[in-house]
Order: structure tokens, then C-alpha cells, then sequence
């Protein structure tokens, strides 16, 4: 399975986890000069981007250990490009991560969700 199809599966079932956490998607795939942001959600009062990182071997190793030090600033200033273009510099906000493993079946062999995971300073595992 290619690698794009792979992470539209992983942001399908990141997705409805958030959605039956009581999280509302507000956008996918939100595209800015900086990259992309994979989910926008809005957890109470506060926006929720949303990095999510599928793997389907450990290869590459864990599917987080690949939001580096420089994917970790590409979200900062990709969330900070949504939150002006929406009017929203008011509202409280954070970067999570969910990381997901997925088996040879097809199926979600592990999904963890790290709640304000990007901070641009500390590494998520």
C-alpha cells in the first residue's frame, strides 16, 4: 500500500478516535507555506492541531519518533498560520500527536495519542 494511502487510513482512524473522544474536526489536511497540518480539532475551548504518524513496520522505528525538532517547528508556525487566517489568535490551542501502528491485516495494532506532545523543545517518546 502506497505511503499516502497508508497515512489517509491513519488520519480516517485518527479521526473518528477524536470524533468519539467528543473532539469536532474542524479541517483536514490544512495546507499553509510551512506544510500541512493532518487534523484541526477543537477539544472545548481549545484548538487542536494534530500530527498523526502511521506506520506499518517498525522498520523506520516507532511511527512519533519521527516528529524531530524540525517537524516540531514546521507545526508551531503551521498552527500559528491557521489560527490568523481563521481569526482565532484569541483561543487557547496545542499540537498533539497520534501515532499509530497498523498489522499486516490492516487493523489498528496500536494507537497512542500524546495530548500536547509538540512544545519545539523535548522529543515526544
Amino acid at each position: 500500500m502506497k505511503s499516502h494511502r497508508i497515512g489517509a487510513w491513519g488520519e480516517e482512524i485518527a479521526s473518528q478516535y477524536l470524533e468519539a473522544k467528543g473532539y469536532r474536526i474542524l479541517a483536514r489536511n490544512w495546507r499553509t507555506q510551512e506544510g500541512e497540518l493532518d487534523l484541526v480539532a477543537q477539544d472545548g475551548e481549545t484548538v487542536v492541531f494534530i500530527e498523526v504518524k502511521t506506520r506499518t513496520t517498525k522498520d523506520f522505528g516507532w511511527p512519533e519518533e519521527s516528529v524531530t525538532a524540525t517537524k516540531r517547528r514546521r507545526l508551531q508556525r503551521s498552527a500559528m498560520a491557521y489560527l490568523t487566517d481563521q481569526g482565532l489568535m484569541d483561543l487557547l490551542w496545542r499540537i498533539d500527536v497520534i501515532a499509530i501502528d497498523r498489522d499486516q491485516s490492516g487493523c489498528v495494532e496500536r494507537l497512542e495519542h500524546y495530548i500536547d506532545a509538540v512544545d519545539g523543545e523535548r522529543d515526544i517518546r
